[in-house]
């Protein structure tokens, strides 16, 4: 009788372990969960940040350049040779990418930044951008463009002549009218026909 008496406080007691066991997992494994929903760092490196929707779906990538997304239109991937520069891609509810934020080296002692906005299932329509040269020349200012034919239509910006100037463009991409200002301070006003060729300035 002794005998099963402490054989039933051994199984009841494991029962009490057991559970006491279990309910201390869940209590870890809830709180663990509920301290994922936010979290605050001092300080992260990391080489790539996938920005999605609570069904999964992508909608901006933070990374290196190993580590960049390819980019996609219309659900295709358009992987480049040469990869892509670090930086943000954007994508739209489509899936699709839809501009971004990109910054890299060109040459030694050059580099570009450029943030652009996309034509939907198309390249770029609108782009903010400093692009600099090895010998310190460099284009600052905004370029707008048509689709999908893709001729660049607006440029405004301090170009590599050191000039401000504004340029539109007619649909094919020929600059019909100019107005600037050079880097000595002289104003012109051009205007040009399909050819490129000037045929009324101001002054004249």
């Amino acid at each position: 009788m002794g005998m099963q008496t402490k054989l039933e406080r051994d199984v009841r007691f494991l029962k009490i372990y057991a559970g006491v066991a279990t309910l201390c997992c869940v209590v870890f494994v809830l709180s663990a969960f509920a301290q994922a929903k936010r979290q605050k760092f001092d300080e992260i490196d990391v080489e790539r940040i996938n920005i999605v929707e609570k069904d999964g779906k992508l909608r901006m990538v933070i990374s290196n350049r190993e580590r960049q997304h390819p980019g996609i239109i219309d659900g295709k991937l358009i992987p480049k040779p040469n990869g892509r520069a670090p930086g943000m891609i954007f994508f739209n509810h489509k899936g699709d990418e839809s501009g971004g934020l990109i910054f890299d080296e060109n040459g030694d002692d050059g580099q570009f930044e450029s943030l652009t906005f996309d034509k939907m299932r198309q390249d770029q329509t609108v782009g903010i951008q400093h692009l600099e040269s090895e010998d310190g020349s460099y284009f600052a200012g905004m370029r707008v463009w048509d689709r999908p034919s893709g001729a660049q239509r607006i440029t405004a910006g301090r170009l590599r002549d050191k000039s401000a100037t504004i340029a539109l463009s007619d649909p094919n991409g020929k600059v019909r009218l100019r107005i600037s200002v050079d880097g000595a301070g002289n104003p012109k006003m051009d205007f040009l026909d399909e050819t490129g060729k000037v045929t009324y300035s101001l002054p004249r």
